[in-house]
């Protein structure tokens, strides 16, 4: 059947079948425990410092991730540029994320 030596069937359903339940069950805990925790200072803080500090760790790691790729940093630091500016002028997050993502891709496959 494919499996190595010394595992059986039911072994490997022993491990999936808990890994299952467990993965489905931490899904939907939070929605379960909505109104539980409906107005909590700690989740409303969360819910507006959290994307600020998921967007500047992507940020970070994409511009310290670019050091190896010929003119990885400059592009990367021009298409920050751009994304930031244009997310002041239009205030539209989707616009910003395509148009610096573009940028990037652009500016490292074509200019650098």
């Amino acid at each position: 059947m494919g499996l190595p030596t010394g595992v059986t069937l039911a072994m490997v359903w022993a491990v999936l079948l808990p890994v299952a339940v467990v993965t489905v069950a931490l899904r939907a805990a939070p929605f379960l425990f909505r109104r539980l925790l409906r107005g909590s200072p700690l989740l409303e803080f969360l819910g507006v410092i959290m994307p600020v500090s998921v967007m500047t760790v992507l940020v970070v790691y994409s511009i310290a991730g670019a050091t190896d790729a010929p003119g990885g940093v400059v592009a990367s630091l021009i298409a920050t540029v751009v994304t930031l500016g244009l997310h002041a002028y239009r205030r539209s997050l989707a616009l910003s994320i395509f148009t610096g993502t573009f940028l990037y891709v652009v500016l490292v496959n074509w200019v650098f």
